[in-house]
């Protein structure tokens, strides 16, 4: 059939997202559908969202796997708050993501799935395709899968196979609708399936096929054409949030001269780190998968004695279990990098979702007087540079640093410009030099604090450390009140110290005014994005978004005291916002928290900030 002439509607951005079943292959049809968008010059950020059952029972609400992509020809800075184009593959995807969808919004199903039981199992009294409940969204129902087993025929391919081809049927169809080559999804196929060329040429036969489908719908009344962004020139790859973490440390090991040594337990959502850097050896990475996050930890912390850049990931169960082993670390001041990726909790909680609730464990979560750095990401790029400035600091501070990231932050995914080396910031570790006769272990730098660090088989530096006080510059164990005294105020100095050497906390917007957003971590996207609208709309506010926690930049004070009011904002229940109280009492410091396991939405800030500047 001959090409049908749509005519092409040019957007700036747009927010798709894939649902189906656990088995439809959500996930791998969002990312090939991001690669593609990366591929043509759009600015983008993506989030996986799937179930926390390993197993949940099919065609459920509770067994239903997603993948959001927003792209743009501006630069993106979140995932999106509702979608555009929803592709939902049964009817329960439909069901648990509808209220996501915008008025208006192009929906795509597969009116296979649809039948008594999986209607049934979805919550539905009724056919939702049959009733009008669905009437005020662009709806295009096809047989996905009866077309997907069609397309094969010629091929002899087995029912079962071609059922499973039906996303890449799906996915043909969204190509056809955003005007997308399928050449780099071809490529992909042929290296993916390399070793299997019959499956290489199904997924080509079933790919063309939904896009020659989507050619001969009526439903379509246009293609959409998304730009090129305006980026920086450079080596561009869309990486997720962990993977961005992974290559920050490997960078710090790098710049520092020091081997990395990762000591970690799986735990969901930061085992993808450990996983990475399970693939550098050639970089001198060394990974040890422990029995447990104790084991982890401590082998890193042993790892650290004897030199290495040491590093363990977790996330906030396991970063409960690490707490006496930080303390052990903080009292023999040895670097060590401790990266907690934030999911839901208390307790096993909400594995797949994202909060900020680790921030009181991450700055008083272990015994007695015991502070460390605490440093926090803001987007997937940037948990490279951050894993990089929290190694750099652990390692010249002589004490451990942990990076708070966050679910939505390390499963998620944005563009990042791969930077260059020689650009990185220098990294210089203490280390003592051998037969130095003015070595002790716990003698400082009279600026910083900073002890040295003695690599055991140092010609003249023999020397012990442990989990016992230690008297000030000599290291022998001591139970004296006041040398207890001494080096409990040393170590806590010596981390606020750290406020010299981090960046002074900007501003986005006026340096005073009517009302400051206050935000940190993963939240920065959607309050960006809120703040940005609303000044453009010639409002009077501000935004102050925080990397550094511990110890916080030297002018924020100041900062805070340009403002009539202020709001922080956090997925949690109120932590930064009670620890700035404590910094700085003031009493227009005000609150706007959210505990779904879901990120902030751009006009619920928007709400919440007008209601704030419209009170007198």
């Amino acid at each position: 059939m001959a090409k049908k002439k749509r005519p092409v509607i040019e957007r700036e951005e747009v927010v798709v997202k894939f649902v189906g079943d656990s088995g439809d292959g959500m996930q791998l049809t969002g990312s090939m559908f991001s690669d593609v968008a990366a591929l043509v010059g759009n600015d983008l950020a993506t989030f996986p969202d799937f179930p926390a059952e390993i197993r949940a029972p099919q065609n459920t609400v509770a067994g239903v796997s997603g993948f959001q992509v927003h792209m743009g020809s501006s630069k993106i800075f979140t995932t999106g708050d509702l979608v555009d184009v929803l592709v939902a593959m049964n009817p329960a995807s439909l069901k648990s993501n509808l209220k996501w969808a915008k008025k208006g919004a192009t929906i795509l199903t597969d009116t296979d799935a649809y039948d008594d039981k999986t209607i049934e199992k979805a919550g539905y009294k009724v056919d939702p395709l049959t009733d009008s409940s669905l009437d005020s969204f662009n709806m295009i129902k096809a047989p996905i899968t009866t077309l997907t087993k069609e397309s094969l025929k010629e091929l002899g391919t087995d029912a079962k196979t071609a059922e499973r081809s039906k996303n890449m049927f799906a996915l043909g169809m969204l190509y056809y609708i955003f005007n997308r080559d399928l050449k780099p999804s071809f490529k992909y196929f042929e290296q993916k399936f390399k070793k299997k060329p019959e499956l290489v040429e199904i997924n080509k036969i079933v790919l063309q096929a939904g896009y020659n489908y989507a050619d001969t719908i009526e439903a379509l009344e246009s293609v959409i054409q998304v730009s090129a962004a305006n980026m920086q020139k450079g080596r561009y790859r869309n990486i997720t949030g962990n993977v961005a973490t992974a290559w920050g440390l490997l960078a710090a090991a790098e710049k520092s001269g020091r081997p990395l040594f990762l000591g970690s337990y799986p735990i969901t959502p930061a085992t993808e780190i450990l996983m990475e850097l399970s693939k550098h050896k050639s970089l001198g990475a060394k990974v040890f998968q422990a029995e447990d996050e104790i084991a982890g930890i401590c082998s890193a912390i042993g790892a650290s004695f004897t030199g290495a850049m040491a590093c363990t990931t977790t996330s906030g169960p396991g970063l409960s279990l690490k707490s006496e082993a930080i303390g052990l670390a903080v009292i023999t001041e040895l670097p060590l990098v401790i990266v907690n990726v934030q999911r839901g909790g208390p307790s096993t909680g909400l594995p797949t979702k994202s909060e900020q609730s680790d921030l009181y464990q991450a700055l008083f979560g272990r015994n007695g007087e015991c502070p460390v750095i605490v440093v926090a990401a803001s987007s997937s790029e940037n948990c490279f540079y951050y894993a990089y400035m929290t190694a750099k600091l652990s390692m010249e501070h002589m004490t451990p640093a942990i990076l708070l990231t966050d679910g939505y932050l390390g499963f998620g995914s944005t563009l990042f410009r791969i930077p260059k080396m020689a650009d990185m910031p220098e990294i210089n570790p203490p280390i003592a030099q051998a037969n130095d006769p003015e070595y002790k272990p716990y003698k400082r730098d009279p600026e910083t604090l900073v002890r040295q660090w003695a690599i055991p088989g140092t010609e003249g530096l023999r020397h012990r450390i442990g989990g016992l006080e230690k008297e000030n510059i000599t290291g022998v164990v001591s139970t004296d009140p006041m040398n207890h005294q001494v080096m409990t105020n040393m170590r806590a100095q010596k981390v606020e110290k750290v406020a010299d050497f981090i960046p002074e906390q900007e501003i986005d917007g006026a340096a005073e005014g009517d009302l400051l957003v206050v935000s940190w971590g993963g939240t920065y996207g959607a309050v960006h994005s809120a703040v940005s609208q609303m000044q453009k709309e010639g409002r009077n506010i501000s935004h102050a978004h925080f990397h550094y926690i511990m110890p916080l930049p030297k002018n924020t004070g100041k900062v805070l005291k340009g403002f009539k009011k202020i709001v922080v904002c956090e997925l949690n229940s109120g932590q930064f916002v009670n620890y700035l109280r404590m910094k700085f009492p003031m009493p227009n410091i005000t609150q706007f928290n959210k505990v779904q396991g879901l990120p902030f939405m751009i006009n619920e800030l928007t709400d919440k900030f007008n209601q704030l500047l419209e009170e007198k």
